[in-house]
C-alpha cells in the first residue's frame, strides 16, 4: 500500500510553519506497514489543491490531506477534493445539527460560515469530531482512498488514531515497517558511506540510509516484514554489522543523544564532571543537565569568555595567554584543570575556540580546542569545524562530549573529532 500526504496551506510554502502533521502521519503509517512515498505541499488555491489530489491519486493508493476543513474563506480543501473527484458538495443535515449543538453547549451563537463544515463530497463518508468543529472526510475512488483531517494537531491525531489508522491497518494486512538508528561521531559521513558501501548497495530489505548533522552521523537501518518481530529479526544482524564496522565511533544503537550516553556512563562509574566553556557560552552545560539524573554527576560549568575570566576564575597562566593565546590546546588544557579544581570534580572538560563571525588573532572561524582533565590523564585536541556560528558551537559540544564518552569507556586515544583536525596532543 503506497501512501502520500498533502499539506494544504500557503503558510507552509512561505516557511511560516513546519509541516509537523506530515511527519507524525508518516511515522504512524510506517508502524502499520504502509509505505510513504510522497509528500506534497500546496497553497490555498482551489485549482492547485485539485491538481495536487489528482496527482496523488495517479500514483498512490492512500492520500491523506491536512488541513483546510475550517469555516474561513481560505479553507477550501473540500472544494479542491470535490473538483478532483468530479463530484458536487452536499450539505449533511446531521453534521449541521452537531455543529449547532457544539455551539449551544458553549453558550455561543454559531456564525453562518461554520455551516460550510457540513459540506461533504457526494458519496463520501465523514468522521465526526470529538474536539473542534471540523469533521474529517473519507472518499473512495475506485481502489484509492482519500482522507482529509483537520490541521489542529490534537484533532488530527484523534481522527487518525481512532478511525483512519485502524481502517488502513485492516486494509494493509499484517505488516510492520521498522527502523533502528545507529549514531556515530568522530567520523565523516563520507567515511561512514565508504565503510558501509557494500551493505548499502547489496540490500534492499533491510535498507540503509544516512543523515549527517553537526558532529554526528545517523545510520538508519529499515526493514519491512509481516510482523514487528520478523522486521526486528531482519534488522538485528544488519545493525550489528554496521556497528561492528564503525567501531568505537558508534555511541548509540537506540537513537540516544550523546549527552544521555555520557550521563549513563558517568553514573555507572560513579564519576562527576565539571566544564569550562568559552565559545559555547554554557550550551555544553545545558546538554549535560538535560541527561536524566544529571544532579548526581554534573558539578557545574564556568563560562569564561574573556582572557581575564580565564585567568582569574580558571587559573589559566599569563604565559599561555601571552603565548599560544586563548584559542589554543594549551589554554583548553589549563581550563579543564581549572574546572576540575574549582568544582572538585573527578573530570574537567573545557572548550575554547572561534565561533565567528570574525576570526580571532590568527585563528580562523571554526577553530575549536577541547580538553579533558582527570587524575591520571590530560588530553586535548583541536580541529576546524564547518558552518556558521551555531554549527561551530554544536561541533564543539559534540567533540567535548565524545572525548568524555571515550575516556569513560576506557579508550586511550580518542580519534579526531572533526572534518579537518590536528593531531591530538598530551
Amino acid at each position: 500500500m503506497k501512501a502520500e500526504v498533502i499539506g494544504v496551506g500557503t503558510e507552509i510554502l512561505l516557511g511560516q510553519i513546519s509541516n509537523s502533521n506530515a511527519q507524525w502521519i508518516s511515522e504512524r503509517l510506517a508502524e502499520i506497514g504502509v509505505d510513504m512515498l510522497h509528500h506534497q505541499a500546496v497553497g490555498d488555491n482551489e485549482e492547485r489543491i485539485r491538481d495536487a489530489f489528482r496527482l496523488a491519486l495517479s500514483r498512490s493508493d492512500v492520500v491523506i490531506a491536512t488541513p483546510g476543513l475550517g469555516p474561513t474563506q481560505d479553507d477550501i480543501t473540500r472544494e479542491g477534493l470535490a473538483a478532483a473527484l468530479g463530484v458536487p458538495l452536499r450539505r449533511r443535515p446531521e453534521i449541521e445539527e452537531l455543529l449547532r449543538q457544539k455551539f449551544d453547549r458553549l453558550g455561543r451563537s454559531m456564525p453562518p460560515s461554520n455551516l460550510r463544515q457540513a459540506d461533504v463530497p457526494e458519496g463520501a463518508r465523514y468522521i465526526l469530531p470529538d474536539r473542534g468543529t471540523a469533521p474529517g472526510l473519507i472518499c473512495e475512488a475506485e481502489d484509492k482512498r482519500v482522507y482529509v483531517v483537520p490541521g489542529v494537531p490534537a484533532e488530527m491525531k484523534e481522527m487518525m488514531t481512532n478511525a483512519i489508522l485502524p481502517e488502513l491497518g485492516a486494509l494493509a494486512g499484517p505488516a510492520a515497517l521498522l527502523s533502528r538508528i545507529i549514531k556515530v561521531t568522530g567520523i565523516a559521513e563520507s567515511k561512514v558511506a565508504e565503510l558501509l558501501d557494500d551493505l548499502f548497495r547489496g540490500s534492499t530489505n533491510p535498507s540503509i540510509a544516512y543523515l549527517a548533522s553537526s558532529g554526528e552521523v545517523k545510520v538508519r537501518v529499515t526493514a519491512k516484514a509481516a510482523s514487528r518481530g520478523e522486521a526486528e529479526d531482519l534488522i538485528r544482524p544488519m545493525a550489528e554489522e554496521v556497528a561492528r564496522r564503525l567501531g568505537s565511533n558508534v555511541f548509540s544503537t537506540n537513537d540516544e543523544e550523546l549527552e544521555q550516553v555520557v550521563g549513563r556512563l558517568l553514573k555507572a562509574r560513579g564519576k562527576t564532571v565539571a566544564a569550562a566553556e568559552s565559545l559555547t557560552g554554557g550550551s555544553l552545560a545545558v546538554r549535560l543537565t538535560g541527561a536524566p539524573g544529571s544532579s548526581s554527576f554534573f558539578k557545574g560549568s564556568a563560562v569564561c569568555y574573556t582572557s581575564e575570566s580565564k585567568r582569574d576564575v580558571l587559573g589559566v597562566s599569563k604565559e599561555t595567554l601571552d603565548g599560544p593565546g586563548v584559542v589554543s590546546e594549551e589554554c583548553a588544557r589549563e581550563m579543564a584543570v581549572g574546572a576540575r579544581r574549582i568544582f572538585d570534580a573527578d573530570i574537567g572538560v573545557a572548550l575554547t575556540g572561534v565561533a565567528g563571525p570574525e576570526p580571532h588573532d590568527d585563528k580562523p572561524v571554526g577553530t575549536v580546542c577541547v580538553a579533558l582533565s582527570a587524575e591520571e590523564r590530560l588530553d586535548s585536541r583541536s580541529f576546524r569545524a564547518p558552518g556558521d556560528r551555531q554549527m561551530v558551537r554544536r561541533w564543539a559540544e559534540q567533540a567535548a562530549l565524545d572525548m568524555l564518552r571515550r575516556y569513560l569507556a576506557g579508550e586511550a586515544e580518542p580519534p579526531d573529532p572533526g572534518p579537518a583536525t590536528a593531531a591530538p596532543s598530551r
